[in-house]
């Protein structure tokens, strides 16, 4: 006698909205960056480390060049952020995109003028 074997019902997952390839790329450069700057910090603390091991520098200096690589990493890292943003910020504007603070004049001015407007109808 054959069985029916009920197929589990896969749970319906919500559509993803689609995503523009430039959002992709710049998604995909950015994570790989992260990875890219954590594997350096790691790889920089090991050399840093074998270098105190071997007693080619003191542990106190060792911490201080770390500190110094971390303080500059952290400063360049700033560095690319802000380019960043001026560039993302200047396609925006070529591309006639409002930005958050033409927005929030525009959404003042509206409020305003409904303010005006039921006034008006009283």
């Amino acid at each position: 006698m054959a069985t029916k074997v009920k197929k589990e019902e896969l749970p319906i997952e919500p559509e993803k909205p689609e995503r523009s390839p430039l959002f992709e790329a710049a998604r995909k450069v950015l994570l790989a960056s992260i990875g890219a700057v954590a594997l350096a910090q790691e790889e920089i603390e090991e050399f840093v480390e074998r270098l105190v091991e071997r007693g080619e520098i003191a542990e106190k200096d060792g911490r201080k060049l770390l500190r110094e690589v971390m303080d500059k990493r952290k400063k360049s890292a700033q560095k690319a952020e802000d380019e960043v943003s001026k560039r993302v910020e200047s396609v925006m504007d070529r591309m006639s995109v409002p930005s958050k603070a033409d927005i929030d004049a525009l959404s003042e001015k509206i409020t305003v003028l409904t303010k005006k407007v039921e006034e008006l109808k009283k």
